[in-house]
């Protein structure tokens, strides 16, 4: 049982630690993302409050992309780069079109055009959205390869731990009250 807690643990270390460099990635390209919005809005396109937004959320999917392949995801990258970029975008795509959908019917359906009540639709609530698609998509499609896959995903869950949390293993395969009797489906050895 104790094997089965610590290989949770060691799950949920893992989750919580790709969701907190998502979570930068994200907090970054927000700043980008907004920044832009909001300098566009107020000079070249006053009257172009979706172009404003379009761009600037281009600007941020291309920064995102690179930060999020070099560094949230970079172990589970996939090996053809151009589904691997397709995909990328199409998941973008659909969080653009999240932000937009948001910026528009504020914009459109309620009547509420100034550049204030445009950031927030488009930026702030479009953007909470889209980031919450994103990640499930960068998760489970994009970047989606299965731990157990994974060459840096350790073989036991307390070296795993320990690769976690930079401690040595309690306790390892043919060491004294170490029972090792669990198995796992995986091949023994890689």
């Amino acid at each position: 049982m104790n094997r089965v807690i610590d290989r949770f643990e060691a799950l949920w270390h893992l989750f919580v630690k790709e969701l907190m460099k998502f979570g930068v990635v994200g907090a970054l390209a927000f700043v980008i993302n907004a920044s832009l919005t909001w300098l566009l809005m107020h000079s070249y396109l006053q009257d172009g409050h979706l172009k404003a937004k379009f761009i600037a959320t281009v600007v941020a999917i291309l920064f995102s992309w690179i930060a999020n392949r070099l560094w949230t995801f970079r172990h589970k990258r996939q090996s053809d780069k151009r589904r691997e970029l397709v995909q990328f975008l199409v998941a973008n795509g659909i969080g653009m079109a999240i932000e937009l959908g948001c910026l528009g019917f504020s914009y459109y359906v309620l009547g509420l055009t100034s550049a204030t009540a445009s950031f927030i639709s488009g930026t702030i609530i479009g953007t909470i959205l889209g980031t919450i698609f994103r990640y499930f998509a960068y998760r489970f499609w994009v970047f989606a390869e299965e731990l157990d896959e994974d060459p840096d995903f350790a073989d036991t869950a307390a070296l795993e731990i320990a690769r976690i949390t930079g401690r040595a293993p309690a306790a390892e395969a043919g060491h004294p009250g170490h029972e090792d009797h669990e198995d796992t489906g995986r091949p023994a050895a890689r």
